[in-house]
């Protein structure tokens, strides 16, 4: 029954994004002039419908403007095709290729495990402890595998309490901690441009609509972003240890567990030290490749080394740290491949995001090629007496519940050219207007389908959509405050 009603879905969608296509061929009027920007809002209308109802794989609707783009004369086969593989996609592989070596070696269960073990033993430290490592992981590998990973982990802990404790009295405690790991990897992810993939749609959808601004610096993203997650993780980790869920102050944890799971990962091994070194390696690389002004001082950066420095992009640093990934020998006798990544790696890379982003780059394009752009910064007339303040809170609310129910890449695809036109219509920073949509678009606390995280630690069966929502509620708020404040305060 299920399943036929899954299936009544995806048709309808199916059908509503041909009818919406044709509807806007047919019966909307744009002029003479704008006849290829009105096919592309039909495109626009038709990808967006699918992606939101999933109608067809997300990967799938992806490719609709490599078949429609040279149809309908908006831009040649060749020129859509290069939208689909560019700097930014290769950002996302290199650091997707670093993220496989970390996991295939338990690079990331060792740090996570070390991070936890010195948190402390009450169980609010505790629950810190597992925020702070879901955090940092989701930094650099994908939120997903974090969630996945810390889930077990968390709970072992909990079963064990249960058994000292009671179910009853150590509940507070499990769903601080399931509903805590849920939304630190959400959180740790925005600080970096590979943590989220809607910070690599911003990235690339910036460069497609302000070819002539300067690029989006992988340091300066940090600069930003990160004050933004500690303050969210500060919010969150109060909020569920002290507020909603607070357990009692003779409730302590022995971290037996801990000790246990990092005793079956054995000592440091070569492998995991090579990895470690690249990974660290290739975070500094990415950081101060360009000069870096921290305000009390300013670092240099290294690709001021060689004599064309504008060749170097954060995608050249990441495949080159991949492949050097590839070429490191292993040594143990049970490593199971000759190096420390062989070709099974590259099967593990999602192509079917990396379509999604080329499908998102790719209506960017034909957004500012087709001067639909235009045409729709100039409809936000309206608002150039409004506050940018109330404009910023306004994305910032909208993309947090729209991303509640929709895919954050897919919406971040759809709305970001949107935004870029907004904010030449308004002759402001476009950093002001896209930013809070970007980092809102990872924001989603409230149900399980916002976020792959949220999904994964509700599939643990400790917690009911009524806890999440309570507390992804007072999250979802905070977080627009936040991402208001700062944003106005940064770009302003």
């Amino acid at each position: 029954m299920a399943k036929l009603k899954s299936f009544q879905i995806k048709w309808l969608g199916l059908l509503a994004g041909i009818v919406g296509l044709t509807c806007i061929l047919l019966f909307v009027d744009f002029d003479p002039e704008n006849f290829n920007a009105k096919i592309v809002a039909a495109i626009a209308v038709l990808m967006a419908i699918w992606w939101i109802t999933e109608a067809i794989p997300l990967s799938i609707t992806s490719l609709v403007p490599l078949v429609l783009f040279p149809y309908f004369g908006i831009v040649s086969g060749s020129q859509t095709s290069q939208a689909y593989m560019n700097s930014t996609i290769f950002l996302f592989m290199g650091g997707f290729v670093i993220a496989i070596a970390m996991e295939k070696w338990n690079l990331h269960k060792r740090i996570a495990l070390s991070v936890i073990g010195v948190a402390g033993k009450t169980a609010s430290k505790i629950v810190l402890g597992f925020m702070v490592a879901s955090a940092f992981i989701s930094m650099w590998i994908s939120n997903t595998a974090t969630a996945v990973m810390l889930l077990p982990i968390g709970l072992a802990i909990i079963y064990k309490l249960e058994e000292e404790f009671g179910a009853e009295r150590t509940k507070k405690f499990s769903l601080a901690l399931m509903l805590g790991i849920a939304y630190a990897c959400s959180i740790g992810g925005v600080s970096t441009l590979i943590g989220t993939p809607p910070n690599l749609v911003f990235m690339r959808v910036y460069k497609i609509v302000f070819p002539h601004r300067p690029e989006i610096l992988f340091g300066d993203w940090m600069k930003f972003a990160l004050p933004i997650s500690i303050v969210m993780l500060v919010f969150v980790w109060l909020l569920l240890t002290k507020i909603l869920y607070r357990s009692d102050k003779e409730f302590t944890v022995d971290d037996e567990i801990i000790r246990a799971e990092k005793k079956k990962l054995g000592k440091l091994s070569f492998e995991e030290k090579a990895v470690l070194v690249v990974f660290v390696i290739t975070s500094l690389l990415w950081i101060f490749r360009v000069e870096l002004d921290l305000g009390f001082a300013t670092i240099p950066g290294w690709s001021q080394l060689f004599p064309n420095m504008k060749f170097i992009d954060d995608g050249t640093v990441a495949i080159t740290m991949a492949v050097i990934l590839f070429m490191i020998p292993t040594r143990s006798e049970n490593a199971g491949s000759d190096f420390i990544l062989d070709h099974t790696a590259v099967r593990k890379i999602p192509w079917d995001i990396i379509l999604l982003f080329g499908g998102g780059f790719a209506l960017a394009e034909g957004f500012v090629s087709s001067g639909l752009s235009k045409l729709i910064g100039h409809q936000f007339a309206a608002l150039k007496g409004v506050n940018v303040v109330f404009i910023i809170a306004a994305i910032s609310f909208v993309m947090t519940y729209l991303t509640e129910l929709t895919s954050n890449t897919a919406t971040a695809q759809i709305i970001l050219p949107i935004l870029a036109s907004l904010a030449v219509e308004l002759q402001v920073n476009p950093m002001l207007i896209m930013v809070p949509a970007t980092l809102s678009a990872s924001f989603a606390f409230m149900l399980p389908v916002g976020t792959p995280p949220n999904a994964i630690v509700f599939s643990s069966q400790r917690l009911r959509i009524v806890d999440m929502a309570r507390s992804g509620m007072a999250i979802n708020i905070f977080g627009i405050l936040v991402v208001t404040f700062f944003v106005y305060m940064y770009f302003a």
